[in-house]
């Protein structure tokens, strides 16, 4: 059987299944909820597209189109809800408003009825809010790839937005240069299973006997700092808890249940492809304390002329100081080194899709006990298995 790229290189970005052009290609989930290629022999022509348009098997460093070090600032929002209603600074809406005026179309990542997070696209400011907001699980783009193609050709302006590797896989897949394109990155932690996210949904939905009516990976009820993850329910109820007590969050930035190829990132660089990367400007009280009011701050990395112009046309609706690179990045080093991949992280996502929270919990407290203790840990981890299977 044809492999496209190694299972753990292999970032789910849809651009083999986007371009392959006998619909041979299907995306399909492994055993914790993560989206990966699987191939129809009987539809393959074996025309060897999907292996030379992976953007894992292109890399090389010397093609990218940004030679020059990105150029840094910390940038906040001038409305105040938006600014709140954003994980950050509310920059990301900032640019998003630019192209939306401009009759262009806006792409990112939202929730789907069942709280899924999938790619689609927007062409009203109305529509921008469910956009906004940091979502901790894998994306599926779908078709959002070839629906972005669609619009550029025919001359639409489109601001694709995604984590490094999906938008590495969506300048992949187009294959050339588009003025009219506008791409944004993020300073990525990591993509969490889909499947852990789901489970934990339902988990809490059972909990408070209702089903969600709105999510936020990053409530600022106690500050920008110390986010919470928060659950508004039909019920009227709300499910709320900082991101040191939340099992989920707790799960995420101990990097238990990330991507494989999360742990060994290609595309954590300063010289990226995207025009704008966007992130938290974390530690900014130090390197600025004007721009510190513990409600967010934006930190942006602009790496084409393209991204530069369009920061200057959003200088009117936001506070924008020019930052020292190094600076910049001294306190957000997921810019350009990949999450470690934790002792057990083999165990933990099977473990994790058999047993409920309420384990789970109990196992999360033994694997931060393990860690201190690397020698005993694979040890710790075999025995706790067999206990609760």
């Amino acid at each position: 059987m044809k492999i496209i790229t190694p299972h753990n290189k292999c970032t789910g970005c849809h651009a083999c299944f986007s371009a392959c052009p006998t619909n041979a290609i299907s995306i399909c989930r492994d055993y914790a909820g993560f989206l990966y290629p699987t191939i129809n022999q009987e539809l393959c022509v074996d025309c060897n597209l999907c292996v030379r348009i992976c953007p894992i098997n292109k890399i090389a460093r010397s093609d990218t189109n940004n030679s020059a070090l990105p150029k840094a600032f910390a940038c906040i929002n001038a409305d105040g809800l938006i600014r709140y209603e954003s994980s950050s600074g509310g920059a990301f809406t900032a640019f998003a408003e630019e192209i939306l005026s401009n009759g262009g179309v806006v792409f990112g990542a939202r929730f789907d009825p069942e709280f899924n997070v999938v790619h689609d696209y927007t062409e009203t400011i109305e529509g921008l809010s469910k956009f906004r907001g940091s979502k901790y699980v894998e994306s599926s783009i779908g078709l959002t790839l070839k629906i972005a193609k669609q619009f550029l050709q025919e001359g639409r302006l489109v601001l694709f937005s995604g984590t490094p590797c999906q938008i590495e896989g969506l300048l992949s897949f187009l294959g050339k240069e588009y003025q009219n394109l506008i791409t944004i990155d993020l300073i990525c932690h990591g993509v969490p299973s889909p499947m852990i996210w789901a489970k934990y949904i339902r988990y809490r939905n059972k909990q408070y006997k209702s089903t969600p009516e709105r999510v936020s990976f990053r409530d600022k009820r106690l500050g920008w700092k110390l986010y919470s993850l928060s659950i508004e329910y039909q019920n009227m109820r709300k499910y709320s808890k900082s991101l040191n007590d939340d099992l989920y969050m707790q799960l995420f930035l101990n990097n238990v249940c990330l991507r494989e190829s999360c742990y060994k990132c290609k595309f954590k660089v300063l010289h990226r492809k995207s025009d704008i990367t966007i992130a938290d400007f974390w530690g900014i009280e130090r390197k600025n304390p004007e721009l510190f009011d513990n409600r967010g701050t934006s930190l942006l990395l602009i790496h084409s002329s393209k991204g530069y112009e369009l920061t200057k046309l959003i200088s009117n609706k936001v506070h924008l100081v020019d930052m020292d690179l190094g600076e910049a990045i001294s306190n957000n080093m997921n810019a350009i080194k990949s999450a470690q991949k934790p002792i057990g992280r083999i165990w933990l996502p099977r473990y994790i899709s058999y047993h409920n929270f309420t384990l789970v919990g109990i196992m999360l407290r033994n694997f931060k006990l393990a860690k201190r203790f690397k020698s005993k840990a694979i040890d710790i981890f075999q025995r706790l298995m067999k206990a609760n299977n």
